[in-house]
């Protein structure tokens, strides 16, 4: 790593990582614990969401951290990456709740192919190199191949998949939107709009698009869920696993965000896709989630894919001219 002024060191990175991967396992365990508890999901999300928006006002409002100054325009311009994340985050903590979470990671891995899509349908268009397009084929297919049960041909938890490609599309969304309106709102340093500042005002934002899906959604039954729920595994060990998974969710997404400032988006989407096999995993071992041999093959072909599309993604920098 260069030693430049600015430049961040590696022990700062791999700080950055480690959270990261740690906080983001612990989510995916403590999420998964939450909705076997209580089948309402879309509470559970907007739940952890309030866990996000308690810890950032407890840092504005001690000092700890600059709050934003945004003007109204400012706030209208992030609520379409707001919504984006609203649907990418429930999206997934739905798919995870009906499915196993490694088979949501498995899936999740597709991210990319929805982001090649999105990129030459959503103006601005943004082409890939086309080895980055060949390498949806085996992410593709290796999904697929995971979906093979011996024996059973193709078994797939449609709910969970369905799910899970939504949160695929949203991100995606979310990604191409965003990166033009975060890029200004960091450039003007009176905003105070750093990269922890920035996830935090789209946790707010995501807050308040997935309270009416709660009311749409749970309302009816929410009440009966709760004590079910309660009855079932008590009110501490409901409210621990809620409490603990938002706080990981918050705690792991601040991390990547601040990652993917310091080093770019393509070595982020690089590591973030070695993350999934840690919690394919993880989640596998504490949750005793089968793992066939098709499974095992398929995901591994979708992850590398993953790897190599990020990798191969990176367009090569415009030549100078001479004079």
């Amino acid at each position: 790593m260069s030693s430049k002024s600015g430049s961040p060191s590696n022990a700062k990175l791999v700080g950055l990582v480690v959270a990261w991967y740690a906080g983001n396992t612990l989510y995916n365990v403590y999420n998964k614990k939450a909705t076997n508890m209580i089948h309402a999901h879309w509470f559970v999300a907007c739940a952890q969401l309030v866990v996000g928006i308690v810890w950032s006002a407890v840092m504005w409002g001690s000092g700890m951290r600059k709050a934003p100054n945004l003007t109204a325009a400012d706030i209208a311009s992030c609520v379409p990456i707001g919504l984006m994340a609203c649907i990418s985050h429930a999206g997934s903590v739905l798919a995870m709740g009906v499915g196993a979470v490694s088979f949501a990671q498995i899936v999740k891995a597709c991210e990319p192919a929805f982001a090649a899509l999105i990129g030459v349908l959503v103006p601005p268009i943004d082409f890939k190199p086309a080895l980055a397009y060949l390498m949806i084929v085996p992410i593709v297919g290796g999904v697929g191949l995971a979906c093979i049960k011996e024996g059973k041909g193709v078994d797939i938890n449609y709910t969970a998949f369905m799910w899970a490609s939504i949160a695929n599309l949203a991100a995606a969304l979310k990604g191409k939107l965003g990166g033009s309106v975060t890029k200004a709102l960091k450039g003007d340093k009176t905003k105070n709009m750093d990269s922890a500042n920035v996830y935090a005002v789209m946790n707010i934002i995501s807050f308040l698009f997935t309270v009416p899906m709660v009311v749409i959604a749970e309302a009816s039954t929410l009440q009966e869920e709760w004590d079910k729920a309660v009855d079932a595994h008590g009110a501490q060990a409901l409210i621990t696993n809620i409490a603990l998974s938002g706080f990981f969710f918050y705690v792991y997404n601040e991390f990547a965000f601040a990652f993917t400032a310091n080093v770019g988006a393509v070595t982020s989407s690089v590591l973030n896709t070695a993350k999934r096999v840690i919690i394919i995993v993880v989640s596998s071992i504490i949750f005793v989630e089968p793992m066939e041999r098709n499974t095992v093959i398929g995901s591994a072909i979708a992850i590398a894919g993953t790897f190599a599309y990020s990798l191969a993604s990176k367009k090569a920098a415009p030549k100078k001219k001479t004079a």
